[in-house]
C-alpha cells in the first residue's frame, strides 16, 4: 500500500465495500471533532451533494484502483498535511496550567 496522503483523484476501495470511492480532500472533521484522512465521493457519479461526502482513513483502503496526479506540488503538501498532523497529535499531549489547576480537567469538561 502506498504512503498516505494518496493524490486528489485517486480512486479506491474500501475494505468491504464493493463501491469504488475517489478522494477529493485531506483531513475532514466529523461533527464530534475527529480528524479523518480523507474526504472522497461516490465513484464515477462525483460530488452529488455535501451530505454525500464520505469520510474515511487510509487504514481502511483495500485497493487502490487509479491513482491521481502525482507532481512535486502535490508530494510538498502531502509533506505539510503529515507535518501539520503530527504537531496536532503532539499539542494533544502537552498538559495545560489549566489542567493542574483543576484536577487535570481538560478544558472541555469544566
Amino acid at each position: 500500500m502506498k504512503e498516505k496522503y494518496l493524490p486528489i483523484g485517486t480512486v479506491v476501495t474500501l475494505k468491504g465495500a464493493t463501491k469504488k470511492i475517489m478522494i477529493m480532500g485531506y483531513c475532514p472533521m466529523s461533527k464530534d471533532n475527529k480528524v479523518f484522512d480523507y474526504s472522497a465521493c461516490t465513484y464515477p457519479e462525483g460530488l452529488i451533494s455535501a451530505e454525500k461526502t464520505l469520510a474515511f482513513n487510509h487504514n481502511q483502503i483495500s485497493e487502490i484502483n487509479f491513482m491521481g496526479m502525482e507532481s512535486e506540488e502535490q508530494k510538498e503538501f502531502s509533506n505539510k498535511v503529515k507535518e501539520m498532523l503530527n504537531n496536532i497529535d503532539t499539542l494533544k499531549n502537552v498538559k495545560l496550567p489549566i489542567d493542574e489547576a483543576n484536577n487535570n480537567q481538560t478544558p472541555e469538561t469544566l
